[in-house]
Parts: C-alpha cells; sequence; structure tokens
C-alpha cells in the first residue's frame, strides 16, 4: 500500500480507477469539436482531412481550442521533440522509424537474456514457447506502421530471432534457415509479406470463406 498524497490534478496512475476517472474527467473535451476526436485510457488523437485550406482551418481551429482547455483542466501542453512515443511506437519529425526499429530490437534482447539467465532448460519445448509469447510480439507489435524498408533494419530485427534459436539445443549444426524449417517457423520478414498479403486481399476481397483464407 503506498503513502496517501493529495492530487491536484489529473488521477492517480496505476490505480484500478484510474482510466474510469480519467474518462470522465475528459468527457467533455470534444465540445465544440469539427473533426473526429479519439479519446483513450491515457491519450488524446485528434483527426482531420487536411488536404484542402478549409480541412487546414478547421483542425488548426480544434487544436486552439484544446490547447485553451488545457489550462482550465489544469494539465499541461508538451512541448515538441525531435521525436515522440505514440501508442508505444516510436517517430521523429521526419516521419523515420528508424529509432523504433533499435528500441524494439532492444527491448526484445533484453527479454531474450532474461530468458537465457533465468531458465536452464534449453530445449525447444520449454523455449520455443517463452520466445513466442514473451518475445516476438514485441517484434510484431503495430508492424503494419513501422514494419522495417531498408535492410539494415530488416537484419536488426532478423537478429533477434536468430539469437532465441541459438538457444535451443540440438539445432547448433544446422544454418539459421535450417533452424526455422526444423521447428516450423518462418522468418520475421516472410512474416510481414504474409500479413500484408492477407490484408492487401482481404481489403480487395471482402470478408471471407476460411477455404479461400487458408488457400491465401
Amino acid at each position: 500500500m503506498s503513502r496517501e498524497r493529495s492530487v491536484t490534478s489529473g488521477v492517480p496512475q496505476g490505480s484500478v480507477l484510474g482510466p474510469v476517472l480519467f474518462s470522465i474527467f475528459i468527457s467533455d473535451i470534444d465540445g465544440g469539436i469539427e473533426c473526429t476526436l479519439s479519446k483513450f485510457a491515457n491519450t488524446t488523437k485528434l483527426c482531420g482531412i487536411v488536404d484542402t485550406p478549409e480541412g487546414q482551418d478547421a483542425i488548426q481551429r480544434d487544436l486552439g481550442k484544446l490547447e485553451k482547455q488545457a489550462p482550465v483542466n489544469l494539465t499541461r501542453d508538451y512541448e515538441s521533440g525531435p521525436e515522440e512515443k505514440d501508442l508505444g511506437v516510436l517517430v521523429d519529425e521526419k516521419l523515420d522509424m528508424s529509432h523504433q526499429h533499435v528500441f524494439t530490437a532492444q527491448k526484445a534482447n533484453h527479454i531474450l537474456g532474461c530468458i537465457k539467465r533465468g531458465v536452464t532448460s534449453r530445449s525447444r519445448e520449454v523455449n520455443l514457447p517463452l520466445y513466442s509469447v514473451l518475445v516476438r510480439p514485441h517484434l510484431e507489435y503495430c508492424i503494419q506502421l513501422w514494419g522495417p524498408q531498408h535492410k539494415k533494419d530488416i537484419d536488426l530485427l532478423e537478429q533477434v530471432q536468430r539469437r532465441a534459436m541459438k538457444m535451443i539445443r540440438g539445432l547448433e549444426h544446422l544454418s539459421y534457415e535450417d533452424r526455422l524449417r526444423e521447428l516450423g517457423l518462418f522468418s520475421l520478414e516472410k512474416r510481414r509479406l504474409w500479413r500484408d498479403l492477407t490484408a492487401a486481399f482481404q481489403y480487395l476481397k471482402g470478408p471471407t470463406g476460411k477455404l479461400e483464407r487458408d488457400c491465401l
């Protein structure tokens, strides 16, 4: 149990009621907003089409309204920086995702290191599920947005899976491709391609039956 502390603005973070209280706190923030305003548990997104001067003026007016509400609600505006984290994804002012690739690889390698130090078994029955559940989701979270395009970034992420496969006993004599084949896995690059093709097929054809998805 933590010690008591008076809260002068916002809601206490980390509590069960925190998200609910925050939703109530910002419930009227979209009053008078012309564009689309999405409210999440801990952030707010303003979206609008700005391909015309009218659209540009509308979103600028909405930004002005939100800025005026900040001091009224005793919240502060964040200053702009060279990079921002948006829903867990790092992006810089030039929409470059290189920082996200490095950040993801470091985080995944850190978790993989914890598994290597904390688990004595090197069997595939133990290490493969741990990798699939604890490591690979970080390498594929929101990948449709920041998927690597340059070879150095592709290799950076693939190296994490290479390291994970080396931890499995009995496959030391095999190449990376043969290890994947032996374990029934695909490279991360092929997994991204499969998801892209699936998304494109569903976009073009709409909802399909199980047989058509299996054929794809």
